[in-house]
């Protein structure tokens, strides 16, 4: 099925109920379906072609999400962008897709030869595209969509979705992660829709459910927003939930959250247990990756005394532990976390030789070394690459690292993730530098040079880093050392 049709369909059955609110503005079912053929037929009209890729480099707000659609309807490839990345990462992901277009803010930095749409061409667009169906159909299997991993060993690599895959994404979460979402519930967006919060907004277009978009996440808001709008579905990463459990209001606000959502890193168990005694048994866990989004397990609000549990593989994925010949291992033996099913990304784009490693044996090899227990639930132990989530955000720590070493007197560094009840990963750093370094300079030459979320909240200079035979910097033994002396200094 086309992306397109969900929303002729979503228009057909809802028509002026509310679909969008930011702020004053409202958008109906009926007013999307119009929004989203203008843009297209506009996009298509300028010269762009089925099949073309397109950035997508917008905040949160009804725009970005007209933006979306528009390109589905068009046959138009989106490329997923993030505004809370550098330029640099921005202009890599544009010319590495081989992008056409982008849409963006008048300040957003941007690749030259490239068309772009910023705010008053996209206003133009929409209110001059020809008001018919846009409605290009795209084979199932052809890229709808690229996101971007976090590049562990390299350069990020791009994850070629498809519609297939997309409409799978949306069919698991509407079975189980939010099975009983309906007309006249209201879907509270508070986190990045460029991340994980745009997963939600096809399933709430489905089934008649309004989407509340925040332009930006502050508890305080977050938590006004829920009590005013009456919001009963959210998605948050555990970060948010911290903050959000920190406001005073909390203690008084007469919420009606029924499902809330959350993923993208771990969660304090003693973080989970303090929301549940506030919200109740409401909260549900999915864990996916790029190359599988949102979709390979989910925990549901009955299981969530199984403690450190990322739950069982969702109705329509198949999920398993590997060791490194990838024979499958029984239960609570560790190995790799594998996945197959319609879910999964087509290829890496542009990559054969990564998209057949990846898919060794026919399985997805998400990189996340786990176990199952003999009830089928599935446990995250460890990451096999290093990589760190802070905030719901993947952290690598070799770019940290680059950065750290780029400050004059610094000889060698590592980054490694400390567990925090409101980060998931808090970034610290290690040093070994010369005589007069000063660790708070490094730090600020870091903040000046990283976006927010990647920058080390503290740093410390060591004589000198453990290091492997092989002369590699041991950062679990770095980290473990640190551990060590935390909590020998706590007794």
């Amino acid at each position: 099925m086309q992306i397109g049709s969900l929303i002729r369909r979503a228009a057909l059955h809802f028509k002026d109920a509310p679909c969008l609110v930011e702020d004053d503005r409202v958008v109906s079912f009926r007013e999307f379906d119009s929004l989203t053929d203008r843009l297209g037929n506009a996009l298509l009209a300028s010269g762009l072609n089925p099949g073309d890729r397109v950035g997508v480099l917008l905040p949160n707000g009804i725009d970005c999400l007209v933006a979306y659609y528009s390109l589905a309807k068009a046959g138009l490839v989106r490329v997923g962008l993030n505004t809370r990345e550098t330029a640099d990462n921005h202009a890599y992901k544009l010319t590495d897709s081989g992008a056409r277009a982008v849409f963006c803010g008048e300040q957003e930095e941007v690749p030259s030869g490239l068309i772009r749409l910023g705010p008053a061409e996209l206003a133009r667009m929409t209110a001059e595209g020809a008001d018919t169906p846009c409605a290009v159909d795209r084979d199932l299997e052809a890229p709808y969509r690229l996101g971007y991993t976090g590049g562990t060993t390299g350069r990020p690599k791009g994850v070629t979705l498809t519609t297939r895959g997309e409409t799978a994404e949306l069919s698991v979460f509407l079975m189980d992660l939010m099975p009983n979402m309906r007309p006249g519930d209201t879907f509270l967006h508070a986190a990045p829709i460029a991340h994980a919060s745009g997963a939600f907004f096809l399933p709430a277009l489905v089934r008649g459910v309004r989407s509340l978009v925040m332009k930006k996440f502050d508890p305080a808001t977050f938590i006004q927003l829920a009590e005013r709008e009456n919001a009963s579905l959210t998605f948050l990463v555990p970060t948010m939930l911290a903050m959000i459990m920190e406001q005073p209001s909390l203690a008084t606000a007469k919420l009606n959250l029924q499902r809330i959502a959350y993923g993208a890193s771990p969660i304090a168990d003693t973080l989970l247990r303090r929301a549940e005694a506030r919200f109740g048994k409401v909260f549900a866990q999915c864990y996916g990756q790029a190359e599988s989004p949102m979709a390979i397990t989910f925990l549901g609000p009955e299981d969530h005394d199984r403690t450190g549990s990322c739950g069982r593989p969702f109705s329509t994925v198949e999920v398993a532990i590997f060791d490194d010949n990838d024979n499958a291992l029984p239960p609570g033996e560790i190995g790799e976390i594998v996945c197959r099913g319609t879910q999964l990304m087509a290829y890496y784009w542009g990559r054969p030789e990564a998209t057949a490693e990846a898919f060794r044996s026919g399985w997805l090899h998400t990189g996340d070394v786990g176990k199952m227990d003999e009830d089928g639930f599935f446990y995250i132990l460890d990451r096999k690459n290093d990589m760190l989530i802070s905030g719901g955000f993947n952290v690598y720590p070799r770019e940290v690292e680059d950065v750290l070493l780029e400050y004059e007197g610094v000889i060698d560094a590592a980054v490694v993730g400390l567990a925090d009840e409101k980060w998931g990963d808090r970034i610290h750093a290690v040093i070994t530098a010369r005589e007069g370094v000063d660790a708070q300079a490094v730090l600020a030459h870091a903040v000046s040079r990283l976006a927010g979320y990647k920058r080390p909240k503290s740093i410390e200079i060591w004589p000198e880093l453990p290091k492997s035979a092989a002369n590699k910097i041991l950062r679990r033994e770095i980290r473990d050392t640190i551990n060590r002396a935390a909590k020998a200094a706590s007794r």
